[in-house]
């Protein structure tokens, strides 16, 4: 947790504004590591002043955070907010957008079972309505299957290790982020911290899993977990995803890769393009929409777990899973993950691990 007290350095958030970050997106200079680290210190201590706080997310929204900043960042995050509680398995570790999903269903806690019925054990994290959009996150559809969600961390890793999934309620283990929620609010806009906290990673993972509207947003998501000396990972997964969050998009589709020692940038990231309907999901967005987010997306788990649904929602659980378990390279391909996940499927297996978590 953050100090109430402590002697910073010489950069205060107004002084970064006036000398470095502010004068405009395209005049504005880049904040060098310890400048980015004692800004995030100060924050999370709630030092700064509010109209200084926000005039400082604004400016580092509009001129983009570097990978070096961000990666700043996370370290402070992990070292002064962060409550790891790492569970014997090494699971997946999916960062979706915390603040959720409005139109589509949300696939992951299906996913994940069926991921974890296959034998690669997975975790999400997420909070409740968190801004700015506050829409529905992994908690809600946990919540509307009856799931216990405000877990205490070791509870988490518990979890974990005796269902194949795990869930980490921020509040519990991010308690610095959460704190932040008021002053997000009233900023109307995303800010660093909705980048940051998809990164939290409070299972020690070494797989994470992630996605992005643009290529170039899932490198530098690559480039911020290599500068945070605080993370773990040391392989990532990325795709487009369906409104910024972690479940694939239909149709043709990118994903980026890391590390990858053939085929790829100087930096070991490599991206290749899937046509989702080629592993079944042959479906477009609308076709996935649904009214009720949380409620529909866990009436569509539970009845494509137990396999009374067998139609586009199936395709897209079972594809979704299979991305997660080429990410923990249980599968030598996507196409192996997608056989896993339907054999588990129609075997039973991801059925009974949902009575599992909801007995948990």
């Amino acid at each position: 947790m953050a100090q109430a007290t402590r002697e910073y350095g010489e950069w205060p958030l107004k002084r970064l504004m006036t000398e470095v970050v502010g004068s405009g997106h395209k005049s504005a200079d880049d904040m060098s590591r310890e400048q980015a680290r004692e800004a995030f210190q100060r924050i999370l201590d709630s030092e700064p002043d509010h109209t200084t706080l926000g005039a400082f997310w604004l400016a580092n929204r509009w001129k983009r955070n570097t990978p070096e900043e961000l990666g700043a960042y996370v370290d402070v995050m992990a070292e002064e907010s962060v409550v790891t509680a790492e569970p014997d398995a090494d699971p997946v570790d999916c960062g979706a957008n915390y603040d959720g999903k409005g139109r589509s269903a949300i696939f992951g806690v299906a996913a994940g079972l069926v991921a974890a019925a296959a034998g690669t054990p997975v975790v999400v994290h997420s909070g409740d309505r968190v801004p700015t959009q506050k829409q529905d996150a992994y908690k809600h559809v946990l919540d509307e299957l009856g799931v216990r969600t405000e877990l205490a961390p070791e509870e988490s890793a518990d979890m974990v290790d005796e269902v194949g999934f795990g869930y980490y309620y921020q509040p519990e283990f991010n308690p610095g982020i959460d704190a932040l929620f008021e002053r997000r609010d009233n900023m109307g806009v995303r800010t660093f911290v909705n980048t940051v906290e998809t990164l939290a990673n409070p299972a020690g993972a070494s797989v994470h899993l992630g996605s992005f509207y643009h290529l170039p947003f899932a490198k530098k998501m690559v480039r911020t977990l290599k500068n945070a000396q605080s993370s773990t990972v040391e392989r990532a997964l990325f795709f487009q995803g369906m409104e910024g969050y972690d479940d694939v998009r239909p149709g043709e589709t990118v994903v980026a890769e890391w590390p990858v020692s053939e085929d790829s940038d100087d930096e070991d990231i490599a991206d290749f393009e899937i046509r989702t309907g080629e592993y079944g999901m042959d479906v477009t967005g609308e076709d996935l929409q649904v009214e009720d987010v949380a409620g529909d997306s866990a009436t569509i788990t539970e009845a494509v777990l137990t396999g009374a649904r067998e139609d586009g929602f199936a395709d897209a659980v079972a594809l979704n899973a299979a991305l997660r378990i080429y990410a923990r390279e249980d599968a030598d391909s996507i196409e192996d993950g997608l056989e896993q996940a339907r054999e588990a499927i129609a075997d039973g297996s991801a059925a009974a691990k949902l009575d599992a978590l909801r007995e948990f």
